[in-house]
């Protein structure tokens, strides 16, 4: 009787430390992505030159609408990544908000920058994943 409930304790246990893992490795992935658009963001409206230019693009912004847009995406991405290293609920949520949001964004501007948006837009998926796959049961064994 006892042996099976050390094994249900070292399960729960594990279970808490793969749940704290996965959040640790989102807020990570969320700040690495935050960084890295807000540093896009501003190369897009200091310099127009590092990016292509598509003339006939159905998304047709002007390079310095998408700079602002990756910049205040990037912004709202580091300010959730700090929540998510507490383990917050809200954060979660807007986590995989914010991680959607910028699979649009790099998707609608692909032919601007498309192997990076590509690479983003798998990151921010992983990040989605990470965030979704936790349990809300093992979010607030976490809890201090």
């Amino acid at each position: 009787m006892s042996t099976t409930n050390r094994t249900r304790a070292r399960t729960e246990s594990a279970g808490q430390q793969w749940a704290f893992g996965l959040t640790a490795f989102a807020g990570v992935m969320l700040l690495l992505t935050g960084l890295l658009s807000i540093f896009r963001g501003i190369m897009a409206i200091a310099q127009d030159d590092v990016f292509v230019t598509t003339p006939n693009y159905v998304f047709k912004f002007d390079l310095t609408s998408w700079g602002w847009i990756h910049l205040a995406l990037g912004v709202i991405a580091v300010i959730v990544s700090f929540g998510l290293f507490q383990p917050a609920l809200w954060a979660r949520i807007a986590g995989v908000g914010i991680a959607g949001l910028v699979i649009i964004a790099n998707f609608l501007s692909l032919p601007y920058y498309p192997v990076w948006s590509v690479v983003m837009v798998a990151v921010s998926g992983f990040i989605i994943w990470a965030l979704c796959v936790v349990r809300r049961d093992d979010d607030t064994a976490m809890a201090p």
